[in-house]
């Protein structure tokens, strides 16, 4: 059997968890929140979605940039090159 004491510090442990997870939610309801307001997302299902869609996006400008950069060097290879 638990002695008093203990009991206490039970007590303690799971008012503590409560306030924690109150807090979390509240923490939950406000990044859904942000995500609705600011990307459109209802769930993080469709936050992850579109996430993974940017990513894809920011690949292929970061393929394009490099590209061009190709380009220009090759078109105006040379003609930048530091004489003394």
């Amino acid at each position: 059997m638990m002695t008093e004491k203990e009991l206490l510090q039970l007590k303690e442990k799971i008012d503590s968890a409560k306030i924690e997870v109150a807090e979390l939610n509240g923490q939950k309801k406000r990044t859904l929140q942000q995500l609705k307001d600011d990307w459109n997302c209802k769930t993080v299902e469709d936050a992850n979605a579109l996430l993974e869609k940017l990513k894809d996006e920011i690949e292929q400008i970061d393929i394009d940039i490099q590209n061009g950069i190709s380009e220009l060097q090759e078109k105006y290879d040379g003609l930048f090159t530091a004489e003394a």
